[in-house]
């Protein structure tokens, strides 16, 4: 869930941005706080803990010891993350945490919850680790409100392991003559609160004037969003493009949405730590350039058909 740059230039982005990204129609298969449901939504990787874990000893020792490490998810984000039919965790992040876990030889346990409380929760050390196709932005770092710009937390690190742009998508066939932020002016957009969509809507809004506003209705998750634009309740819908094109190519068998316009914001998603656990921000920056190395998250990217968005290092805190 990413901020605001055109790819032309204009504004910044959940994941795969550059303009040369492919459409919906060529992805394969081809995001998030408080607690929903506990116990139920728990879910575990594949990775055992094992003492023969190339990067174990990173780890801090309590987390060593524990042998898993909890991630603060909006598991409602397809591709992701999101429940296949059978109701089991998967998408890009789950497939990435498992790919860590074997490196760093512990479980990486998702818990589903809302994104815009995800951060509380790495604050109340609900979570170790939030990842959540979570945008890494300097507000975010800091703890800074992206609307009021005043302080509201210690703020996080990120370790960034993916690029992601934003989308604006339809009705199939009734674009209402949108093709720009700009022309939303006077319409209603639905999206997912907290995110980077949600950011440029109320980011764009206030530049309408005579226009009129943008009526920006927001959902605790993006599926909720697509279901009110599915059923009339809205003009359009925003959110980061793999997920905008995921919808697009599979929601009513392809015959639901269309994207509209170009991506904008392109941006890195980040892994997010509390600030001041170095030791375990530097573990998952080690585990994932290891991924990286040994052609693991290669193999992972292009399972979900969105290599556009692939990076090539691990960066700490690389958003802007």
């Amino acid at each position: 869930m990413t901020a605001s740059t055109l790819c032309r230039s204009t504004a910044k982005s959940r994941i795969a941005a550059v303009c040369a990204v492919a459409v919906a129609g060529t992805l394969l298969l081809t995001a998030c706080g408080d607690q929903t449901d506990s116990a139920s939504t728990k879910e575990s990787g594949s990775a055992t803990a094992t003492k023969d874990a190339p990067l174990a000893d990173l780890l801090p020792k309590a987390v060593k010891d524990k042998g898993e490490i909890k991630v603060g998810s909006d598991i409602a984000y397809p591709p992701v993350e999101f429940k296949d039919e059978s109701g089991k965790t998967v998408g890009i992040d789950p497939d990435l945490a498992d790919a860590l876990g074997k490196q760093l030889g512990v479980k990486f346990v998702f818990e589903n919850g809302t994104f815009d409380t995800l951060l509380t929760g790495l604050r109340s050390k609900r979570y170790d680790l939030a990842m959540s196709a979570m945008t890494d932005t300097k507000d975010r770092q800091e703890g800074v409100d992206s609307e009021t710009k005043k302080k509201v937390g210690e703020g996080v690190d990120f370790v960034d392991y993916f690029t992601a742009g934003v989308s604006i998508y339809t009705k199939k066939g009734d674009d209402k003559g949108i093709s720009t932020w700009s022309d939303l002016c006077g319409k209603k957009l639905v999206v997912q609160r907290g995110t980077v969509s949600h950011d440029l809507a109320k980011a764009e809004s206030a530049k309408c004037g005579s226009k009129g506003k943008i009526a920006i209705e927001a959902f605790d998750n993006d599926l909720e969003a697509q279901t009110r634009l599915r059923g009339g309740g809205a003009d359009a819908g925003s959110s980061d493009f793999p997920v905008a094109a995921y919808a697009v190519k599979t929601s009513g068998g392809g015959k639901d949405f269309q994207l509209v316009g170009e991506q904008v914001e392109a941006a890195p998603y980040g892994i997010a730590v509390a600030k001041g656990n170095d030791e375990l921000t530097k573990a998952i920056e080690a585990a994932l350039n290891a991924v990286i190395e040994n052609g693991e998250y290669q193999k992972i990217i292009a399972k979900w058909g969105v290599e556009a968005g692939a990076v090539t290092e691990a960066k700490i805190n690389g958003g802007s």
